[in-house]
C-alpha cells in the first residue's frame, strides 16, 4: 500500500487513568482512511454502507460489529441517500493488559486469521445492542463504580463478538495483508507495551523473539508505520501525559516513571513531540478540565 493515511493519535479520555471513549455517530459521507495505535470497535444501528480494513471490504448494515486492531488502515463509506448510524468505542490496549492476570482478551488481538467483523442478527443482535447501549449510558453517567462497570461491559462485548465470529466464520479465512510478519508481530508489540518503562532496545527484542535486529525493526515499522524509537516514545509520552494531568508527581519523577533516565532527554522529546514543555502541558490541560461543566 503506497498511500499513507492519516495517523490519529487522540480521543477523549486518552490521557487519563481510564482511556476509553464511546460515542454515537452519524456518517453522511463516510470517514477518510486512517490508522491509530489504539483499539476500536463499532456497531451499526441504522443505515447502509461499507468499510475497508487493510483493503479488505465488508458491508456495514444494522447489526454489523467490527473490531479494528491497532495500526490497521480502515475507511468507511456511506451508501448514497443513506446515513450510517453507529456506535464507536476507542480504548487503550492497556485495558486488556491487566497486571497479575492472564493475557485474557489479548488473544483477540492475536486472532488475525479470523474476520474483523460479524453480521449479527436475531437474538445475538438484540443482546449486542443492549450491551452497547448500556455501555453508552454508563459512560455518560456518573454512577458509583462507573469505571469498573465500563471495563466489565467492554470485555463482555468483545467476548460476545469473538464467540459469535468463531461460530459463523467460514472455514477459509480471508487473506492476511501482513502475512509476512503477523505470525510474530503481536507478541512483540505486546511485549513493548508491557515493558516500555524499562530500558528496551531492538537487540533485547531480537534475543527474546529469536529474530534479527533488522527483521524486528522491519516488523515494527510495517505494523505501526513508525520506527521502533518513535513507537517507544509514543507509548512513554502517552503515559507521561496521563500522569501529568492525573497526579501531583513532579516532572522529574514522571520522566523516571515512564522510562527516561534523564529529565533533560524527557523534556526535550516531550517538547519536540507535543510542542510545549511538560509543565506547560500540565497547566493547560488542568485549566481545560476546570472549564468543563
Amino acid at each position: 500500500m503506497t498511500y499513507i493515511p492519516a495517523y490519529l493519535k487522540t480521543y477523549p479520555n486518552m490521557n487519563t487513568s481510564s482511556p476509553l471513549h464511546i460515542s454515537m455517530n452519524r456518517l453522511y459521507h463516510g470517514f477518510r482512511p486512517h490508522r491509530h495505535d489504539f483499539l476500536e470497535f463499532s456497531f451499526v444501528v441504522d443505515g447502509r454502507g461499507s468499510e475497508s480494513i487493510n483493503d479488505d471490504r465488508h458491508q456495514m448494515l444494522p447489526g454489523t460489529f467490527t473490531f479494528v486492531l491497532p495500526y490497521q488502515v480502515h475507511e468507511l463509506f456511506t451508501e448514497p441517500g443513506s446515513t450510517l448510524v453507529l456506535y464507536n468505542c476507542m480504548f487503550s490496549m492497556d485495558l486488556l493488559l491487566e497486571p497479575g492476570q492472564d493475557d485474557g482478551l489479548m488473544d483477540l488481538i492475536g486472532e488475525h486469521t479470523l474476520p474483523p467483523f460479524a453480521q449479527l442478527s436475531g437474538t445475538e443482535n438484540e443482546r449486542m445492542l443492549f450491551l452497547v447501549e448500556d455501555m453508552y449510558r454508563e459512560y455518560n453517567g456518573q454512577e458509583p463504580w462507573r469505571r469498573t462497570m465500563l471495563q466489565v461491559r467492554l470485555k463482555e462485548i468483545l467476548a460476545s463478538f469473538d464467540r459469535y465470529r468463531r461460530k459463523t466464520a467460514p472455514g477459509q479465512t480471508a487473506a492476511n495483508p501482513f502475512s509476512k510478519s503477523r505470525t510474530s508481530v503481536w507478541p512483540i508489540i505486546h511485549h513493548i507495551h508491557r515493558h516500555y518503562q524499562d530500558e528496551l532496545a531492538l537487540s533485547d527484542l531480537a534475543n527474546r523473539f529469536s529474530l534479527s535486529v533488522s527483521r524486528i525493526s522491519e516488523v515494527i515499522k510495517l505494523t505501526t508505520g513508525q520506527t521502533f524509537v518513535h513507537f517507544l516514545h509514543d507509548l512513554r509520552l502517552r503515559h507521561a501525559c496521563s500522569l501529568l494531568v492525573s497526579t501531583d508527581m513532579s516532572v522529574a519523577e514522571i520522566a523516571l516513571e515512564v522510562g527516561y533516565g534523564s529529565y533533560k532527554t524527557f523534556s526535550r522529546i516531550f517538547r519536540e513531540t507535543k510542542g510545549v514543555v511538560p509543565k506547560e502541558y500540565r497547566k493547560t490541560k488542568l485549566s481545560q478540565q476546570k472549564m468543563q461543566p
